[in-house]
């Protein structure tokens, strides 16, 4: 379903799939696994490293899973999608099985879970976690457009260890 390729080699604008598009962060093993809808983030290199740079709110459901999971997964999937992609950010899996209700896919044949309807998937490994500190932003209108409720954004950066496009 998935071919393998080196994540040097992907054909497409960070800022169009991730800013417009929007992807899918998701973590777990088993039956227990939960994703969410992203907006933001970033690819890029660091530490020698392709890497992914994601952004999780500490309230978010989603953020249990990265946090105890040494993988993740970011799921791009094509325009049809978008209704899917937009409940999927705005429930929580607390509250139901949102991955069952949005008729996705998931796809258990990598370190982290991803789902088949992705046209890119990249599986990354958890190499670093921190939080956003409000001392570091260094506009008030980020943090009063962005935090009015003081939640700041837990960061992930994740090591690429697998591009896969279909």
């Amino acid at each position: 379903m998935f071919n393998r390729i080196r994540p040097q080699d992907m054909n497409w604008n960070p800022f169009q799939a991730i800013g417009s598009d929007w992807a899918l962060i998701t973590a777990g093993s088993g039956d227990k696994l939960n994703t969410m809808t992203a907006s933001w983030g970033g690819v890029g290199v660091l530490w020698n490293r392709n890497v992914v740079t994601c952004y999780i709110r500490p309230q978010r459901y989603t953020r249990e899973f990265v946090e105890r999971e040494a993988f993740f997964s970011l799921s791009f999937l094509p325009e049809q999608y978008r209704k899917q992609l937009g409940y999927l950010g705005a429930t929580s899996g607390r509250d139901e099985d949102k991955i069952a209700v949005s008729g996705l896919t998931v796809c258990r044949d990598y370190e982290a879970p991803c789902f088949e309807e992705a046209d890119t998937v990249l599986i990354c490994k958890k190499i670093y976690v921190d939080e956003i500190k409000p001392q570091g932003i260094l506009y008030p209108s980020i943090k009063s457009d962005n935090y009015p409720g003081h939640d700041y954004h837990f960061i992930y950066v994740g090591e690429i260890v697998k591009a896969l496009v279909k």
